[in-house]
Order: C-alpha cells, then sequence, then structure tokens
C-alpha cells in the first residue's frame, strides 16, 4: 500500500515537473517571438485586431503541440507555418467583405524623422502592392529574417523558386524606386 502511494506521488510530481518543462519552454517562445509573427500577421492581414486574434491562435495551437517541436532553432519557422495555416483557415470559416485598402501604416514607436517616415511609408505601399507571390517570400526574409531554404520550407515551395521570387520582388521594388525619381526629377527640372 506504501509502495502503490509512493508510486502514484512520484508519477504526479513528474507529471507536474513535465508540465513546469512545457510552460517554461513556452513562455521562452511566446516571449521571444510573439514581435516577429505579429508583424507577420500585420501584413497578411493589415489589421491590428486580426493580426492580435491570429498571433494568439498561433501561440494556442503551438501550445497544443509542443511536443512535436523536437529542434528549438526551428521554432520561428514552426510558429510562422502555424500562423499562416491559422489565417488561411479564418477564410474556410468565415467570408468577409473585402475591401480595397492601400496601405496601413504601422507606427513606429522610435520615430527617426518626418523623412524617414516618408520613405518607411512609400516602402510598405510598394511592398503591399506587390502580387502575394513576391510579397509573402520578401516579408518572410525581410521581417522574419528566414533563409532561402527556411521560406522554401514555410512556403512549401522549391528554394529556386523562393530565390527566384525575391530576385523578382526587390527588382520589382528597384524599378519602382527608379520610376519615382525620375518622375521627381521631371516636376522638379
Amino acid at each position: 500500500m506504501i509502495s502503490l502511494l509512493r508510486r502514484k506521488k512520484a508519477r504526479a510530481a513528474a507529471v507536474s515537473n513535465s508540465m513546469a518543462i512545457k510552460q517554461q519552454r513556452y513562455e521562452v517562445l511566446v516571449y521571444a517571438l510573439h514581435g516577429d509573427l505579429f508583424r507577420y500577421a500585420f501584413w497578411l492581414c493589415h489589421d491590428r485586431q486580426v493580426a492580435e486574434d491570429l498571433v494568439q491562435e498561433t501561440f494556442l495551437r503551438a501550445w497544443k503541440s509542443l511536443d512535436s517541436l523536437k529542434d528549438e532553432k526551428a521554432a520561428k519557422a514552426w510558429l510562422i507555418t502555424i500562423l499562416r495555416r491559422e489565417n488561411a483557415r479564418r477564410f474556410e470559416r468565415k467570408q468577409f467583405d473585402l475591401v480595397d485598402l492601400d496601405t496601413v501604416p504601422v507606427p513606429d514607436k522610435h520615430s527617426l524623422g518626418l523623412e524617414q517616415d516618408m520613405e518607411n511609408e512609400w516602402l510598405r505601399r510598394h511592398i503591399a502592392e506587390l502580387a502575394v507571390e513576391y510579397r509573402e517570400p520578401l516579408l518572410l526574409q525581410v521581417l522574419g529574417g528566414f533563409s532561402g531554404e527556411e521560406i522554401a520550407e514555410i512556403l512549401e515551395l522549391n528554394k529556386n523558386t523562393v530565390m527566384t521570387r525575391l530576385f523578382r520582388a526587390r527588382n520589382k521594388l528597384k524599378e519602382a524606386m527608379d520610376k519615382d525619381i525620375t518622375a521627381r526629377g521631371q516636376h522638379n527640372g
């Protein structure tokens, strides 16, 4: 009888310890990656509340399947993949009224001045105008800091396809910049 009680207490302690470890791993993920996930979610949906909901749902799903994350170095890509799938699910669940948004400015906590704000807004607007096939890999690279291989895995594409799309996205932004510089030169000269 005493032996049975000891085994039950030992099992309870092991479960409690396991939950504490899982909770700690989860808190580290949330603390380290919440900002990156929110920025990416915001770029996907252009709505602060929806982005917050997407991140919350992402972390909820991450908690439920945290034991499947074997490599902590892959956590960011794993969470981005969950977030992308969660974003797709919201369209499966509900039909939204489509609104044509040019851009939604993201408030910058550390404003670098009017000129920098204007440049940032120009860049946001032109990135938002890119086709999704170019915009998404570029955002994963710029905002997420992912490599071409990681982006290919997240988007379930061939690495060469990702690299081509990144090259084309940067070229489209360069063309837009050259066009704006030329247009400004014609108006000023």
